[in-house]
C-alpha cells in the first residue's frame, strides 16, 4: 500500500447519523462530497492527504456531525476520498453538472429524472446507486425543480406566475418568499382562480341543459346567461366564425323584438288615448264633453282632471282641450248638435 492510500473494508457498518438526530441538515455523504469542491490537487497527494482527511472531518464536527470520533463515519471520509482519487475529479462536479442540466420537463418526474442521474453517473461513481442515497438525489431532483418553476414565475406577466406557483401545488409561504409577495396578494389570486372555476362549473351545467341541441343553439344559450366569448370558445369548443355567427342572428332577433315591442308600445298609447277628434260620433262627442264638465266642477287641478277623465275613458285629444281650452267645448258641442 502506498504512503497516503486509504483501504475501504466493505465489511465495516458506516453510520451517518449524529448524536442530535433532530438537527435537520444534509446527508452525511453528500456533506463529504460538497467538502471535497475545495480541495486542490496537491491536498489529494503524499502528507497532505491525511492533513486534508482531518482536516475536512474536523469541519464536519464544527456543523454538527461526529466524524472524527466516530469510526464508521470517518471511513465513509476515506473510502470517499479514495473514490475521488481514482476518478481524478470530485464526484460534486459531475453531479452538479447534470441537476444544472435539468429543465422544467426533464424534471417534471423527480423519480424518472433521478434514475436518469443514478444511471448515468453510477458506473463513475457506484455508490450512488446506493439505495440509501436514492431519497437525497429526489429530494435535491425536487429542488431544483421548485427552482426552475420560481424562476419562470418571476418572468411572467402580471399574475400568470403566482397562478402558475398554484396550479403547480407549489406551497403558500415557498410562493410568497419566492415571488417576494405578500399573504394577502396570493390570497386575491387564489380567490379569483376559485371564482374562475366556479363560473366553468356554472358554464358546464349550462352546456348539459343544451346537450343534444346544434351548436349555434348551445351558444346562444351561453350567450343568454352571460358567458364571456373567450370561455364560450374555450368549453363549447366553437371557432370564433360560429360566435360571430350566432351574435349577428341575436342582434337581428333581438332588432325584430325590439320592433314588435315599440308597436305594441304604440298600439296600447293609441288604445289608451282613444280617437281623433275627428273620429268621435257625435252622439259620443256631446256625451264627453258633459262628462268633462261634470269632471271640472269638482276640480280645477290639471292633473286631477285628466285622471278622473281617464278613468271615464274620455279621449286624450277631448281632455287636451279641455285643460288647455276650455271655451271650444262650447264649439264642439254646437257642432256635434248640429
Amino acid at each position: 500500500m502506498t504512503e497516503g492510500e486509504v483501504v475501504e473494508n466493505t465489511e465495516t457498518e458506516v453510520v451517518e447519523k449524529t448524536e442530535s438526530e433532530d438537527v435537520e441538515k444534509k446527508p452525511l455523504w453528500l456533506s463529504i462530497e460538497e467538502n471535497f469542491l475545495e480541495l486542490e490537487s496537491q491536498d489529494l497527494s503524499g502528507q497532505n492527504l491525511e492533513t486534508a482527511i482531518q482536516q475536512i472531518a474536523g469541519e464536519l464536527d464544527n456543523t454538527g456531525y461526529n466524524v472524527s470520533r466516530h469510526g464508521g463515519n470517518l471511513l465513509q471520509l476515506r473510502w470517499a476520498i479514495n473514490d475521488m482519487r481514482d476518478v481524478g475529479r470530485p464526484f460534486m462536479k459531475d453531479f452538479n453538472a447534470a441537476i444544472e442540466a435539468l429543465t422544467l420537463e426533464t424534471a417534471a418526474d423527480a423519480y424518472a429524472a433521478t434514475d436518469k442521474i443514478i444511471n448515468d453517473l453510477g458506473t463513475t461513481w457506484p455508490k450512488l446507486k446506493k439505495a440509501d442515497r436514492r431519497p437525497d438525489v429526489i429530494e435535491i431532483v425536487e429542488k431544483a425543480r421548485l427552482d426552475l418553476l420560481i424562476a419562470k414565475a418571476k418572468s411572467m406577466d402580471g399574475d400568470e406566475g403566482i397562478r402558475m406557483l398554484i396550479e403547480e401545488n407549489v406551497a403558500s409561504d415557498v410562493i410568497t418568499s419566492g415571488l417576494a409577495i405578500t399573504d394577502e396578494k396570493l390570497k386575491e389570486v387564489n380567490a379569483q382562480i376559485e371564482a374562475e372555476r366556479a363560473e366553468r362549473a356554472r358554464v358546464a351545467s349550462l352546456l348539459e341543459k343544451v346537450e343534444g341541441k346544434s351548436t349555434e343553439e348551445k351558444v346562444k344559450h351561453l350567450f343568454e346567461n352571460d358567458v364571456t366569448e373567450e370561455l364560450i370558445v374555450e368549453m363549447a369548443q366553437v371557432d370564433q366564425a360560429t360566435i360571430d355567427g350566432v351574435k349577428k342572428a341575436m342582434e337581428e332577433e333581438l332588432k325584430e323584438k325590439q320592433r314588435l315591442a315599440e308597436e305594441e308600445a304604440a298600439r296600447k298609447k293609441a288604445e289608451a288615448e282613444g280617437p281623433s277628434l275627428d273620429d268621435i260620433p257625435a252622439d259620443e262627442m256631446l256625451d264627453y264633453i258633459e262628462s268633462i264638465r261634470e269632471i271640472m266642477e269638482f276640480s280645477e287641478v290639471e292633473k286631477e282632471i285628466r285622471v278622473m277623465c281617464e278613468q271615464s275613458s274620455i279621449p286624450k285629444a277631448l281632455v287636451d282641450i279641455a285643460v288647455s281650452d276650455p271655451d271650444k267645448l262650447d264649439e264642439l258641442e254646437k257642432k256635434a248638435e248640429g
